[in-house]
């Protein structure tokens, strides 16, 4: 399976993955944010950008996390340093409780928590309407629609730009694999498997409408020891929209975790 990619730095692995409506490159400032520090790797899930789709139709997040180890196997690495933004959510913290030896830290922002609690009617109706967007919008029309909810009331027309961009090239396959596992994830039921000892960190907008501030806290409510941070202001696509205060949450974090 062809895993795209973007790589920088050297050292210690931190490992990037994003959310349902984005890709590798949306982690920029991120990565170069933290190369001079650590080796940052920052992946196309599968069915994004250059990456193989997944041969199910109705992939689980172990499917993506199992597909995250054959790829850091591909990579040399070992463990990481883990970070999930929105539906890399999932993946990350299924990965991290299937595979707690490889996980040096996990952080987990504008947490998507997965549906399988809600009743399977309102599931599918969810997932026909977010599929449905883009079959009849299209991946520039669903970005169109979609991208201004991702921010907060301060953003700038440069983030919006930014987020628009990355979102208008979504490929409606991976894309559809993708909401099928936001349709039947748990992330709660994966944190709750893992480790106190494993150092862990919330990072939230106070005005993130898709995942909201109580969606998020409920994850730290299961989550033993994990720190939460809050930036004010700040919407779902909080590392676009205020990249120098979510890099110095991460630096912080990571620095502590590595001493």
């Amino acid at each position: 399976m062809t895993v795209s990619f973007r790589e920088q730095g050297q050292g210690t692995p931190l490992v990037l993955l994003h959310g349902i409506g984005s890709a590798a490159r949306s982690f920029d400032a991120v990565i170069a944010a933290f190369a001079p520090r650590f080796r940052v790797i920052a992946w196309d899930a599968p069915g994004y950008a250059q990456s193989t789709e997944l041969p199910m139709e109705h992939p689980n997040a172990g499917d993506y996390a199992d597909t995250l180890a054959a790829f850091l196997d591909e990579r040399g690495v070992q463990t990481c340093h883990l970070l999930g933004h929105s539906l890399g959510c999932l993946m990350a913290a299924r990965f991290a409780a299937t595979r707690p030896d490889r996980v040096l830290s996990l952080t987990l922002c504008s947490i998507a928590t997965g549906q399988a609690g809600l009743p399977a009617e309102e599931r599918q109706k969810l997932l026909d309407q977010r599929i449905g967007d883009l079959a009849t919008l299209g991946p520039r029309g669903m970005a169109e629609k979609r991208a201004p909810r991702l921010l907060g009331p301060g953003a700038s027309p440069e983030a919006l730009d930014r987020l628009k961009d990355t979102m208008g090239s979504v490929r409606p396959r991976g894309y559809g694999q993708a909401a099928r596992m936001l349709s039947t994830g748990d992330v709660k039921a994966d944190v709750r498997e893992l480790s106190p000892a494993l150092p862990g960190q919330i990072i939230y907008g106070d005005a993130d409408a898709i995942t909201p501030p109580a969606r998020n806290q409920e994850v730290a409510a299961v989550w033993q020891g994990a720190a939460v941070h809050v930036i004010p202001g700040v919407g779902h696509a909080l590392y676009l929209e205020q990249p120098d205060s979510f890099n110095a949450l991460l630096s912080a974090f990571l620095s502590k975790s590595t001493s």
